[in-house]
């Protein structure tokens, strides 16, 4: 059989610019000394930072202190380079009694100019609120929320 025959499943196209209508909740450009000696950026130290930015949206709902509770999923889709720009988008997709389940979606802009922007990563972790007990508490009613603010 030759490649001809069976031609490699074709990859969708890579996005062009960072998502329209979205604040992305972490950006942040890698060190040399977050990446090996080839330029490559630890895995560790993207799962490190996306656990940063899904928090953040967490935090907000549970008007306080959480906790990570769980990796559902992580996708390294892209490399990521000592140079690259990377913002991190994320988004509440689930909430129960005192867990919030969080997707989180990484862009880089290549070579510092935005007309080159892939999408690297992509995850979803779930948080629980806890209290000063360090133990799962109730997250607050959105109503009890939205008069605070």
């Amino acid at each position: 059989m030759t490649t001809s025959q069976n031609p490699a499943p074709t990859a969708p196209p890579a996005p062009t610019r960072l998502p329209q209508g979205k604040m992305p909740e972490l950006r942040v450009m890698p060190a040399p000394s977050d990446a090996n000696v080839y330029g490559d950026v630890f895995g560790g130290w993207i799962m490190a930072q996306v656990d940063v930015a899904g928090s953040l949206p967490a935090t907000r709902r549970a008007n306080g202190r959480v906790a990570t509770i769980a990796v559902n999923s992580f996708l390294f889709k892209q490399p990521v380079f000592v140079g690259d720009l990377l913002s991190f988008y994320a988004e509440i997709v689930k909430v129960g009694n005192t867990s919030i389940t969080v997707c989180v979606e990484v862009y880089a802009e290549r070579n510092r100019l935005q007309s080159d922007v892939v999408k690297v990563t992509e995850a979803q972790l779930t948080y629980v609120a806890t209290g000063p007990d360090r133990k799962p508490r109730q997250l607050p009613p959105l109503d009890s929320l939205i008069s605070h603010q």
